[in-house]
């Protein structure tokens, strides 16, 4: 994801970019394919809404500064609600092909097993949630850290025709159009209190996959919890999470309201695979086909892929990289992506984005000023590079959120045509604001990207 948006991004600048990928020569525990930016885990992009939600805010700033990804994933999208949600195969295939034919990309199928000689004179490592063995090892000895990483996650996919549409029905929650205006863009399987319950018993008995020595105290993301690890902090926990059976109304019953309903959403665009959302897990794939089974609805479900786990290597950045995400110790080497300790698809392009840049601008000799911390590109930036570090504490991966932007000097208290704001509406107003704020600086800094002369 990083290292593909960071290529396009310095070759569109005008500048030459090599991109060492080592799959088709080695693969990783997680990816399936060769092609690039592979989706591992879910196929969202997640909300698309740019006025109330950080993360739409972020596509929206990233498709002005002519992201590739985002662009591409636009022309690759499925229903899925008020979500940016892709076909995979189709969205990664597409990827591989522009850099392939962008006439500045070399795509070199190769693995970097060792921190690249003096004579790379401007490297992004952009090796993604799942760092080789051999590279992660360098790193972490170039930067005299101990290791930091956490688990991450995959969700089930199950074909189209061995969902039980007789039990299941199609929904979004509370009938949010998506941008197709699709208000069933979801299926939904309900369950009672008793299948419930049957069902948390179940996770908490199902066998695990058991992990190494050197694995077992690694802690999870907490945006990205493995379900059966959502059950041990309680039975209703995941009831207030991803099967909470709020805004969903089931039309063969409509009077009885669900005790819990599993969501999945379309993975492809044919419709012909659904991902179970919510649902990364550490079970065996024996556990995951007998207990997703008891699902009303998902009786005879045929898995294209079972769940699993892999193991997320990230850096402490706000001690080791400064503010052009470059590793002070070694300024010519710029990190990008999960490895830099930002969660999510979006948020890993994010910082493919501004590495890219930030490498053109150095070698065309041209000034690097950050984007401002009222954007949510330069907000994420300041978390990883600094920002963390006045909350204190040990530093943790974090997804873009209205709560890293810089605080608005007015809070909105009246809406635009004259009215008092109330309750959660002053919410939704200074989320409004705060978007918008972030949309006008946003076009200011690349304005003065565009027109600020080469140093010297």
């Amino acid at each position: 994801m990083a290292g593909s948006e960071a290529a396009w991004q310095a070759a569109s600048l005008g500048v030459p970019v090599i991109l060492h990928e080592m799959r088709g020569v080695k693969g990783t525990p997680a990816h399936q394919t060769d092609h690039l930016a592979e989706l591992v885990c879910s196929n969202s992009f997640r909300s698309d809404d740019h006025e109330y939600n950080a993360v739409g805010l972020l596509h929206e700033e990233m498709r002005r500064c002519d992201g590739l990804l985002i662009r591409t994933a636009a022309e690759h999208q499925v229903p899925a609600g008020s979500a940016l949600a892709v076909d995979r195969d189709g969205f990664s295939a597409a990827v591989t092909d522009r850099l392939a034919a962008h006439p500045l990309v070399e795509i070199r199928r190769e693995e970097v097993p060792d921190i690249p000689p003096e004579d790379w004179s401007s490297v992004i490592i952009a090796t993604g949630p799942l760092t080789s063995d051999a590279l992660a090892h360098a790193i972490g000895s170039l930067t005299d850290e101990d290791d930091l990483a956490f688990f991450d996650a995959i969700a089930p996919i199950i074909e189209f025709e061995s969902i039980n549409m007789d039990v299941a029905w199609r929904q979004s929650r509370y009938d949010k159009p998506g941008p197709q205006g699709d208000t069933a863009a979801y299926i939904n399987c309900p369950m009672t209190e008793a299948q419930y319950n049957a069902f948390i018993d179940a996770l908490l008995e199902g066998e695990k996959t058991e992990f190494k020595n050197w694995e077992k105290d690694t802690p999870y993301f907490e945006g990205c919890l493995p379900i059966e690890v959502m059950a041990e902090r309680g039975r209703e926990t995941l009831r207030f999470g991803p099967l909470k059976p709020v805004g969903l109304t089931n039309p063969r019953d409509p009077d009885v309201k669900p005790h819990a309903i599993i969501q999945l959403r379309q993975d492809n665009a044919l419709g012909t695979l659904w991902n179970m959302v919510g649902f990364q897990t550490k079970l065996k794939y024996g556990a995951q086909s007998e207990i997703f089974r008891t699902i009303p609805g998902l009786e005879n479900a045929v898995f294209h892929r079972l769940g699993g786990i892999h193991r997320n290597t990230f850096l402490n950045s706000p001690k080791l990289l400064d503010k052009q995400l470059r590793l002070q110790k070694l300024p010519r080497l710029r990190f990008a992506g999960q490895v830099t300790g930002v969660e999510g698809y979006v948020e890993s392009q994010a910082m493919g984005l501004l590495a890219g840049r930030f490498a053109a601008y150095e070698r065309l000799g041209r000034p690097i000023t950050p984007p401002p911390p009222t954007t949510a590109l330069g907000a994420l930036l300041e978390h990883i590079t600094g920002g963390h570090l006045a909350a204190g504490g040990t530093f943790q991966p974090m997804n873009v959120n209205f709560g890293l932007f810089p605080a608005l000097e007015t809070n909105p208290t009246r809406s635009e045509d004259g009215k008092r704001l109330r309750g959660k509406e002053k919410g939704k107003a200074r989320k409004l604001e705060m978007s918008r704020r972030a949309l006008r600086d946003l076009e200011d800094w690349l304005a003065s990207s565009r027109t600020e002369a080469p140093v010297g």
